[in-house]
């Protein structure tokens, strides 16, 4: 067997143990850290990986990215939040605030600059950072400072009948109310104080219809909200750092978008609220 041969079935199993790692973490609160070791204050990414409100595939969507995030500059945070029987709304949601708070309470420790920092979420942790920037589910109402930019791949965006099912059922339960579906459709809760977002999805998404983020970005669109929409051809669901596909690179575009949506950001929308309710 050639090295090359040998090199990518290590690294094949490398993932089925990560996979197998994820699969069977505790359905519940976990924030995983990967800190640039310099003693300097860096600003961070906290990223949601995705699983269906079933699991967290931080093998494929959280790990991955730490490299291109720390080489660019940036302490990287991995959640876990609540799946499974523990996914019922607000639950997801309640972890992600209580990450920021953590990171916060933890800033002159890890050396971490708090401002100006991003969400990142793939499939249903796309829909969770996608909520995270609502007023009706998110910051606002968990009194924690705007986010500078949502990074939202292959987003589980709505919960009526273009959703995934399987996300629906464990966020909502099998027969969510009208309300709650309305509450819970990212597209129907941007206003203009959603964050800046860089959206992606592949036209082949056979799991999340890429309807969800069509409507997404015609929300964002309406609003007037900073963000950049890209849809690859021949790009299906999960494929993370799409390597070898039309997307591949889309993280480092992310990057620079969170870059200039920094910019923008008034400085008033990196700290206000920040400690309230800690």
């Amino acid at each position: 067997m050639s090295k090359e041969k040998k090199q990518r079935v290590q690294m094949t199993f490398s993932q089925m143990l990560a996979a197998s790692r994820d699969w069977w973490h505790k359905p519940q609160y976990e924030l995983k850290k990967y800190l640039i070791e310099d003693g300097k204050p860096h600003k961070f990414a906290l990223v949601c990986p995705g699983g269906g409100y079933s699991m967290v595939c931080s093998f494929l969507e959280g790990e991955p990215f730490v490299a291109d995030l720390q080489q660019a500059g940036y302490h990287v945070f991995i959640l876990y939040y609540a799946t499974k029987k523990n996914a019922a709304f607000p639950g997801p949601m309640d972890d992600l605030a209580r990450a920021v708070r953590e990171i916060s309470a933890h800033a002159k420790e890890w050396h971490v600059d708090m401002a100006g920092y991003s969400v990142w979420g793939f499939s249903a942790g796309g829909h969770l950072a996608a909520s995270y920037g609502t007023e009706s589910m998110g910051y606002q109402k968990y009194h924690l400072p705007k986010p500078a930019a949502l990074v939202l791949s292959y987003p589980v965006v709505t919960m009526d009948e273009m959703t995934h099912g399987g996300s629906r059922e464990w966020l909502l339960g099998k027969e969510p109310t009208p309300e709650m579906i309305a509450l819970t459709s990212v597209e129907k809760q941007v206003t203009k104080d959603y964050p800046p977002t860089f959206l992606w999805c592949g036209d082949c998404d056979t799991t999340v219809p890429p309807e969800n983020s069509h409507r997404l970005d015609e929300a964002l669109t309406g609003q007037g909200i900073f963000h950049e929409f890209h849809e690859y051809p021949g790009v299906e669901h999960g494929v993370g750092l799409g390597v070898g596909l039309a997307c591949e690179g889309w993280q480092l575009d992310a990057i620079r978008f969170w870059e200039k949506a920094r910019q923008i950001q008034p400085e008033s929308e990196r700290s206000i609220g920040f400690w309230r309710g800690a």
